[in-house]
């Protein structure tokens, strides 16, 4: 379906299309793994505090582009945000690769926890399992270049399918793909090849409604991923082939169940988990084991009542049988029995210790 011109012509700050999917695109069932509906972006573009142009397909904001246009090209587009911002983009995950460039100003950034200073000439590569944030809490000025490119993949240990409009050779696909893989350093120095790269997609994506528009913003593409291919050879001193391991996909997975809430309430089974983790029962089980030195379901009810026995500390006015049904005990007196085998006392008298 081609879209009408006035549709896909680039839109002023305060009238540009923001749709929103209901969808989620990172399939964990946690708050933290929705979708990034960039609302914070969206109030920045529509009161006019950013210079915004993007094309976009589903719940970013841009210009809406029509799905079988360059497949697997989820956003692409650059702000320019001149003076102090009172806004920046929360933690999130993204479908695909996402790979910004920072060409003026400063911009605080975290990937994995850890915290950057981002400075102008610098670019950042984050994959699908990667938490990151732009701002601490707010961005600052400055002209920002971003894609998010989705090659099919969620987890570490998944093979990556390139879209059929890359024209790198089959060798430069494997080699580009191996270095994204085996080495989630997240910052990089951009090179003036890719530095030209990107202001070549910025003008392509202010002219989307010119002629041969799609057929410059591919061919910019991959030369930016050529460009990018050069940079990690010079730059890449380490790569590790068990970032891409199966037992890492799990290590996430329940690092996810230890540290996140949302996570542990869920209504897991073992099947839901190895589905989730995409495997089957038996490797996921093993590399729990492995891991945690437990089955999944043992380590699941342990991380829920660590959970349970600091909200027990932390909200004493919340009932006990609510705690139990918030962090995902369906039963009161079966939550009671586990928390005196966990803790050796009942919830209320751990509650009442000092």
């Amino acid at each position: 379906m081609i879209l009408p011109k006035e549709i896909l012509q680039n839109r002023s700050a305060k009238n540009i299309e923001h749709p929103v999917s209901t969808k989620p695109t990172y399939q964990t069932r946690s708050a933290q793994y929705e979708i990034d509906r960039c609302e914070p972006q969206n109030r920045a573009i529509e009161t006019g505090k950013i210079l915004f142009h993007a094309l976009t397909k589903g719940h970013y904001p841009g210009t809406p582009v029509p799905e079988n246009i360059l497949s697997g090209l989820s956003s692409i587009g650059f702000w320019n945000a001149g003076g102090a911002q009172d806004w920046g983009l929360d933690t999130h995950r993204n479908e695909g690769i996402e790979i910004m460039f920072l060409e003026t100003g400063t911009m605080a950034f975290a990937a994995d926890g850890k915290k950057h200073n981002l400075r102008a000439g610098q670019f950042t590569i984050t994959r699908p399992w990667q938490p990151h944030k732009l701002g601490a809490p707010n961005i600052g000025p400055g002209r920002l270049h971003w894609l998010i490119l989705d090659v099919g993949v969620r987890r570490p240990h998944q093979n990556w399918h390139w879209p059929a409009w890359m024209i790198l050779t089959q060798d430069d696909l494997a080699e580009l793909t191996r270095k994204l893989r085996h080495n989630e350093n997240p910052v990089w120095h951009a090179t003036p090849a890719i530095i030209h790269s990107f202001r070549e997609l910025a003008r392509t994506v202010e002219a989307w409604d010119k002629p041969h528009a799609v057929s410059r913003l591919a061919t910019h593409l991959n030369q930016l991923l050529l460009n990018i291919l050069d940079a990690l050879s010079e730059q890449q001193t380490h790569e590790s082939s068990d970032l891409t391991s199966r037992q890492r996909t799990v290590k996430l997975f329940l690092r996810e169940v230890e540290i996140n809430p949302a996570t542990g309430r869920e209504l897991w089974t073992i099947n839901r988990m190895a589905e989730h983790c995409g495997m089957g029962v038996t490797a996921f089980s093993k590399y729990c084991r492995e891991l945690v030195n437990t089955g999944p379901m043992e380590y699941l009810n342990q991380c829920r009542l660590e959970f349970a026995a600091r909200q027990l500390r932390a909200e004493p006015a919340t009932s006990i049988t609510d705690i139990a049904y918030q962090n995902g005990f369906n039963a009161s007196q079966y939550f009671a029995t586990c928390f005196r085998q966990r803790f050796g006392c009942s919830p209320r008298d751990y509650r009442l210790r000092k």
